[in-house]
């Protein structure tokens, strides 16, 4: 295989260069009136006079922020699979298929030639950062395998497709860089996820595979799976690919997977990198170290505002760019995209831990918290609070889903029952207790509202644990057709039909033991 890592570093010398010039105030408002200017003939374009919008602040106060079901039911619903100059020039040719966390409701998000582009610049800066941390890089002398769903799409109509974002970018992977591309398509095609687990995991070992990206839970299930069948029998990176340079992850909280991944790569030259893509579009790339903060990507066809989160569902909300943003604030993140999303509530929060150059922390989901009784836990909340709560217990968490559990009678308490799967089942019940004990201490030291709320067990009742065996949570999900690729186990689950189901499967698959 040729290496063409000179080549890239090549690229990345001169995007550094403009990395470090360039002002990000000026490239965002450049991108914004570039994608009002190029979408003014478009229904949207014509209905919000776009020919006449000049600033940042005159877009602020003409378009309104909407969420996707805004969007669905006002522009794409009643034209949907063909949307032509809708919201974008031209016709959309692929949609890419999402599901919210807590709903599961399928979303149809529009991706077109723009956002291949968009996506592909961005992939290229993951790689300029990494080439700056590691001069002596050979990144592009092996292949980067990329763990995602089934690239099988559905087409909706003539030249319109939709399905897994993954498999939109491999059926739109620019003709560079598919040698370098692992799995190829024919083993990419494969539907069912563990049939492709087996076959990936044995042709990757014939590989020389120098990054590795994927969702932190399927990626631990497939590494296991590839030290089954490796010659060692280790699961340590370092043996099964010993060229590894990069593995990226991305798409859930981080902090329950690093001891995983830590001892994982103990003795391997690799390098964790975080990413933030979203189904919308790619927002962000660590350009330093785990925790450190994500820098913004400014100049890929993407315009970014910042609602401060608690006034969202106000009627006017202050909308921050850029130029103003402070850091420390918890905001929602609203995108403007090469793709036809125009003030678009994208549904995660964020805080930015500096400003120049802007570097943020994704801290949760605008609809990802707990308020069943008035305790407004945030995501980010439970998010420490359990993995806290394991290392202190002495456990590995693997996957966990928490929801509210209501009272059944008159003076009965209400609380939230945590559904936890640990990396294996031989804990103990005391460590069990030591888990649901620090759980309960850390909710009521990080939220105010849940102390008032839980008053000591007096207003709510401490949260209880339901432990599942390994390997449980990709079973649940299996059974919903959300196996593998980019499908996250939802962490707080508002939808009581949903919780519900999720109970019943575990209680179900206990008995059968």
């Amino acid at each position: 295989m040729f290496d063409a890592t000179p080549l890239l570093s090549l690229y990345a010398s001169l995007r550094r260069a403009r990395l470090g010039s360039a002002s990000h105030i000026e490239q965002q408002s450049k991108q914004l009136l570039s994608l009002v200017s190029q979408a003014k003939d478009t229904l949207f374009g014509r209905e919000y006079h776009f020919e006449s919008i000049k600033s940042v602040e005159e877009f602020q106060r003409r378009v309104p922020l909407r969420t996707y079901e805004q969007f669905w039911q006002q522009y794409w619903k009643d034209r949907f699979p063909i949307l032509e100059s809708c919201t974008w020039p031209g016709k959309v040719p692929f949609f890419a298929v999402s599901s919210g966390t807590t709903s599961g409701k399928t979303k149809y998000i529009p991706y077109t030639a723009a956002m291949r582009r968009s996506n592909t610049k961005a992939g290229l800066d993951l790689l300029v950062h990494h080439l700056t941390n590691r001069p002596k890089s050979r990144i592009f002398a092996g292949k980067s395998f990329i763990l995602g769903g089934s690239t099988d799409l559905i087409e909706e109509s003539r030249g319109v497709w939709s399905g897994d974002l993954s498999g939109i970018s491999v059926k739109t992977l620019p003709w560079w860089a598919k040698p370098y591309y692992f799995p190829p398509a024919e083993l990419a095609l494969i539907k069912n996820w563990e049939e492709k687990l087996d076959v990936l995991s044995k042709r990757s070992l014939d590989e020389r595979i120098t990054l590795l990206s994927g969702v932190p839970s399927w990626l631990l299930i497939f590494l296991k799976k590839v030290a089954d069948i490796s010659p060692q029998h280790d699961l340590r990176i370092a043996d099964l690919y010993p060229h590894l340079e990069m593995l990226v992850h991305g798409g859930v909280n981080f902090a329950p997977y690093q001891k995983h991944f830590s001892e994982l790569l103990e003795g391997s030259h690799a390098e964790l990198r975080e990413v933030y893509p979203a189904s919308e579009g790619f927002v962000a790339i660590a350009d330093r170290g785990y925790n450190e903060g994500l820098r913004l990507i400014c100049d890929h066809g993407i315009f970014f505002e910042f609602v401060p989160v608690e006034e969202l569902s106000s009627t006017s909300p202050r909308r921050h760019w850029l130029q103003n943003i402070e850091a420390g604030v918890n905001y929602a993140i609203v995108l403007t995209t090469c793709a036809g999303l125009w003030a678009y509530v994208l549904g995660d929060t964020v805080k930015f831990i500096e400003t120049n150059p802007p570097r943020l922390l994704v801290t949760g989901r605008t609809s990802y918290f707990l308020s069943a009784f008035g305790e407004h836990l945030t995501g980010e909340e439970i998010e420490q609070a359990t993995s806290f709560a394991a290392a202190e217990a002495g456990l590995s968490l693997t996957d966990y889903s928490v929801g509210a559990v209501y009272p059944e009678r008159s003076g009965q308490l209400g609380g939230h029952l945590f559904v936890v799967e640990f990396e294996d089942d031989q804990w103990s019940g005391t460590q069990i207790e030591r888990f649901q004990s620090q759980l309960t201490a850390k909710l009521c030291e990080l939220n105010d509202d849940y102390d008032a709320h839980y008053a000591g067990g007096v207003g709510l009742e401490a949260p209880k644990i339901m432990t599942v065996k390994p390997g449980s949570f990709a079973e649940w999900m299996k059974s919903r057709g959300k196996l593998g690729g980019q499908h996250k186990v939802p962490r707080i689950i508002t939808d009581q039909d949903l919780f519900r189901s999720l109970v019943k499967f575990m209680s179900d698959a206990e008995r059968a033991e």
